[in-house]
């Protein structure tokens, strides 16, 4: 349990409003976090619409004492552009959560862009202040970019502490992830790593059954996404690895392999490695459904629920056609559909992938419209 973490991104919900938060559902999986010795829970600013910090409050801080858990909280860097900013939304995150100090505060989702404002309005310099006064125990950043820009925020800012990358199995050798290089430069510089997207936003929960006939057969009681989660937690610089857990048989499943975690053997490794090239050949839209995508798109389009309908299309094709079209048109009743993309880039801009998802909407119009 010593490197499992609850990430509060991915919660259960009472309906498909995405702030609608079931809380007595996530009051039982932080129970059985706690119970089995889970300690460290993630959430940021935006999550579920700026419920999860809130959720987090009610489900964990009310009911246990602050010296059994730990907090992650990020400081959204995607939309503030005016140093007065940050201590204003610190603060609220502070209230929404109910803590006096963060146990670990990162910078979110830094990139070559997101930097440029970072050291403008001196947000290092922030946390640091805020860590000298005891609102924060660790200071660190999540990010998403290449490994050469991590490398230079590293060189520039040695008082960071931790790193959280989105590191997979299926992007440990992607190009514009660049997954394995950013571990590297993170672990070049002494910097232990936090990793998110172990399971890559449910993907490799549900992959091809060629490969998972491959994982099945070596070992039969294991879930699929267990293999996800300890390739991750297996490489020697990771100190945590999140998981967005939705409910609770995906709660009781990650408790039931990492309370007594067994790091992956060169076989398995191997293993591993056949299922990513299996998977990567039959993943259409490499989407995380992280929906940083969704704030401010002008036509309110449903761009990561588009993109796993189209996924399931493409991979299962003629057989799932009937049933891609009518799930494409039930999300469409209530957001804008794909067609009615005006090609603004705002999506594009906050995209952690870095997908051309303009170019991705009209692929899934011409198909599933």
């Amino acid at each position: 349990m010593e490197k499992l973490g609850f990430g509060l991104m991915r919660l259960p919900l009472k309906d498909d409003n995405f702030a609608h938060i079931d809380l007595e559902r996530v009051k039982k999986m932080a129970d059985a976090f706690i119970e089995a010795g889970g300690t460290y829970f993630d959430t940021a600013y935006p999550y579920h619409e700026g419920k999860s910090e809130e959720v987090f409050r009610e489900a964990v801080v009310k009911r246990y004492p602050r010296e059994s858990f730990t907090i992650t909280d990020k400081l959204p860097m995607f939309s503030i552009t005016r140093a007065e900013q940050m201590p204003e939304i610190f603060d609220e995150q502070l209230s929404r959560c109910g803590v006096d100090y963060f146990d670990y505060y990162w910078l979110h989702a830094l990139g070559s862009r997101s930097y440029e404002t970072v050291q403008r309005i001196g947000a290092f310099e922030f946390i640091s202040q805020k860590k000298k006064e005891g609102k924060i125990r660790h200071i660190g950043f999540s990010f998403h970019d290449t490994a050469d820009v991590l490398d230079r925020i590293l060189t520039d800012h040695p008082e960071a502490e931790y790193v959280q990358l989105q590191i997979n199995y299926l992007d440990w050798e992607d190009s514009s992830v660049q997954a394995r290089e950013c571990y590297e430069t993170a672990t070049r510089h002494g910097k232990p790593v936090i990793v998110m997207e172990p399971i890559k936003g449910g993907a490799l929960a549900s992959i091809p059954e060629k490969a998972e006939k491959l994982f099945k057969e070596k070992e039969p009681e294991l879930s699929i996404a267990s293999w996800a989660v300890r390739y991750a937690a297996s490489l020697d610089n990771v100190m945590m690895v999140l998981s967005g857990m939705s409910n609770e048989e995906q709660m009781e499943d990650n408790l039931r392999y990492m309370k007594d975690f067994q790091p992956l053997d060169g076989d398995e490794q191997r293993l591993v490695e056949q299922a990513a090239d299996i998977i990567r050949n039959s993943i259409a839209i490499p989407c995380t459904a992280c929906r940083y995508c969704i704030k401010g798109c002008p036509k309110g389009i449903a761009i990561p629920d588009y993109f796993d309908v189209y996924n399931v299309y493409m991979r299962f094709r003629k057989q799932q056609k009937g049933h891609a079209s009518g799930r494409y048109k039930d999300i469409a009743r209530k957001h804008g559909r794909a067609s009615e993309c005006i090609r603004c880039g705002l999506c594009e801009n906050s995209c952690p992938q870095h997908l051309p998802i303009r170019d991705y909407l009209q692929e899934v119009a011409a198909e599933l419209e």
